[in-house]
């Protein structure tokens, strides 16, 4: 009796707690990077820096014919609170956009992002991850937000396609 041949897998391989964890510490790495940039070489480093973090960890080219992310910032308010595009995502870490009223997110003078305890749900090649994510500036003021993160694996990396952050209610 002949061997059946196995065919490779179509699936993705299902992500995991610990890449999740790997990818939120990547994105605040890339942040406290973005601030530095800006902070010691000026604007044009900061974009530079901004652009490639869109570029290597969201989903804006997951798909020629879907390009967009679900990105909702904590500071974005009116016509412009929720984005889909990657000019409004950069607008936010940057600014420099007059279709956008940002002043830049990522140039705050951040020198280091923790994610803390948060929840996830993971379905394959599909997570969501909700928990706070804690800023310290230069002078060490902290500021915690409540963030969500939406993340599909795409070529083996994942790519953000869904960003969500708010202030924390307080009554």
């Amino acid at each position: 009796m002949a061997k059946k041949k196995s065919m490779p897998s179509t699936e993705a391989k299902p992500i995991t707690e610990a890449e999740l964890k790997e990818a939120r510490d990547d994105w605040g790495k890339r942040l406290v990077a973005i601030s530095k940039a800006y902070h010691t070489r000026g604007i044009k480093a900061a974009v530079d820096l901004a652009e490639k973090l869109l570029d290597e960890i969201y989903g804006f080219n997951l798909d020629e014919k879907e390009r967009k992310v679900l990105f909702k910032p904590t500071l974005a308010y009116g016509a412009k609170t929720f984005r889909t595009d990657y000019e409004g995502a950069l607008s936010y870490f940057v600014g420099e956009n007059c279709k956008y009223p940002d002043t830049g997110f990522a140039l705050k003078g951040w020198v280091d992002v923790t994610s803390n305890a948060g929840e996830c749900f993971i379905d394959g090649d599909l997570a969501m991850w909700m928990g706070s994510v804690t800023f310290t500036d230069r002078h060490g003021k902290e500021t915690t937000v409540d963030k969500s993160w939406g993340y599909k694996r795409k070529g083996g990396a994942l790519r953000i396609v869904l960003h969500h952050s708010s202030l924390p209610y307080t009554p």
